[in-house]
């Protein structure tokens, strides 16, 4: 959804994007001293701590702990530090691991440095879960592991990322837009459409699981606005289940309203104040990273939510941000393009910030 003046984005030159791919190095081994006296070269950066990578333990006697608002449980480390965090009834879970940095140099300074990984278990948590075996088995595989998550996902789509494409040569991340330009729009004012989905930015056909099947518009080839970059990173890379729109079928829908509405997931920040404009959360310290956060920002969409992102945790200047899809900077980023990404102070977007939900 448009906020303020709207650029395009530059399209890259064949040449350019060569030589992107042959030199990208998307998580590059360094000394975390190294990340934060310099803005790395590279969009990820990974610090190996003393972590017995896929065995699912620590030195030291772990132990369990129930917390409340949200009620959750939390693994704690022989040191008191918390190794991981589940939440009652959501599939978001988030593991300490190999410290990263992820930034987007082509649009901003703004780096992220985290230990959090943030995955979707194969099942939504509940009391108790961890002593169920699917529990056990997907923890010795993912506590510890540097395979991509969905931070890892999300930072695949931003501009200058290379293209990765499968076994069938389809691409299925790199640099993403955020839609077609609009014959009726201008800069500043409705620029670039919205609605696009992830398989717009594939460019193949999609059998959801209802059976209803959503042809890609070739104008919207490698483009995802922003509740379908969240589809793209939560639904078709980490596999959570998405509806065909937000009345056809389970799961996630296709909006940023119908998603801040849903019964997926666990509400962490809850709708409230009066219709249309609704009111500001008083605070934000319930925040995780991975959440999803939804933001009212047109007042011609009336009482509808219309934008989405996720929360990232605090950068490196002590600011709470978060990544979507934006019209002003043609796709995904961190950036301050049409409003800055921080949710707290007095912003664009931490002013416009109205709930989140955990999936």
């Amino acid at each position: 959804m448009s906020a303020k003046s709207k650029r395009g984005r530059p399209v890259l030159h064949g040449v350019t994007v060569i030589a992107l791919l042959a030199g990208s190095a998307y998580l590059t081994v360094e000394l975390r001293k190294d990340e934060q006296a310099k803005a790395p070269a590279v969009q990820a950066i990974t610090d190996i701590p003393n972590l017995k990578t896929g065995a699912g333990n620590t030195s030291g006697e772990q132990t369990w702990e129930r917390l409340k608002n949200p009620d959750r449980s939390v693994l704690r480390g022989g040191d008191g530090d918390i190794l991981a965090s589940f939440t009652d009834g959501a599939r978001t879970a988030t593991l300490t691991g190999p410290s990263r940095t992820f930034d987007e140099p082509a649009n901003t300074s703004s780096r992220v440095v985290t230990e959090n990984w943030v995955r979707l278990m194969p099942e939504a948590w509940t009391k108790g879960a961890e002593k169920e075996q699917w529990f056990k088995d997907w923890f010795k595989e993912y506590y510890g592991s540097e395979e991509d998550d969905l931070f890892a996902f999300a930072f695949q789509y931003v501009e200058g990322a290379p293209v990765k494409k499968d076994d069938e040569g389809v691409p299925y991340a790199g640099d993403a837009s955020f839609g077609p330009l609009n014959p009726e729009g201008s800069e500043g004012n409705d620029l670039r459409l919205e609605e696009s989905d992830f398989y717009d930015y594939l460019g193949i056909p999609y059998t959801f699981r209802d059976g209803t099947v959503k042809e890609p518009q070739a104008a919207r080839y490698r483009s995802i606005d922003c509740s379908g970059f969240i589809r793209t990173v939560f639904g078709y890379r980490g596999r959570y289940p998405l509806m065909a729109s937000d009345d056809t079928g389970d799961g996630l829908p296709r909006t940023a309203n119908g998603m801040a509405r849903s019964k997926a997931g666990v509400d962490i920040i809850k709708l409230s104040g009066p219709e249309p404009r609704y009111e500001r959360p008083k605070s934000i310290s319930v925040l995780q990273p991975g959440d999803l956060v939804f933001f009212k920002l047109d007042a011609r969409t009336k009482s509808r939510l219309d934008h989405t992102g996720m929360y990232l945790g605090t950068d490196t200047d002590g600011h709470q941000i978060f990544i979507s899809s934006r019209e002003e900077a043609n796709g995904p980023t961190i950036g301050d393009k049409g409003g800055t990404s921080r949710l707290d102070g007095n912003g664009y977007y931490a002013a416009t910030l109205r709930s989140a939900k955990r999936l």
